[in-house]
């Protein structure tokens, strides 16, 4: 995956844990839809492994 829509997802997780979801879904959405077909397995792979990040339980940052 490229490092921007890396960055995107982790950005979006983090408006996502400061109670901000319609811009964390906005910025989310724009990267998976720039996303190529080889890069969507990679996404929701990283989505799987980082579910925590999005609901605050990981380390709370």
């Amino acid at each position: 995956m490229r490092p921007s829509i890396r960055s995107a997802l982790e950005r979006s997780a983090e408006l996502t844990r400061n109670n901000r979801l319609v811009e964390a879904v906005a910025i989310a959405e724009a990267a998976i839809n720039q996303a190529t077909d080889d890069e969507h397995p990679e996404i929701r792979q990283w989505l799987i492994d980082h579910t925590d990040d999005f609901i605050g339980k990981a380390d709370q940052r």
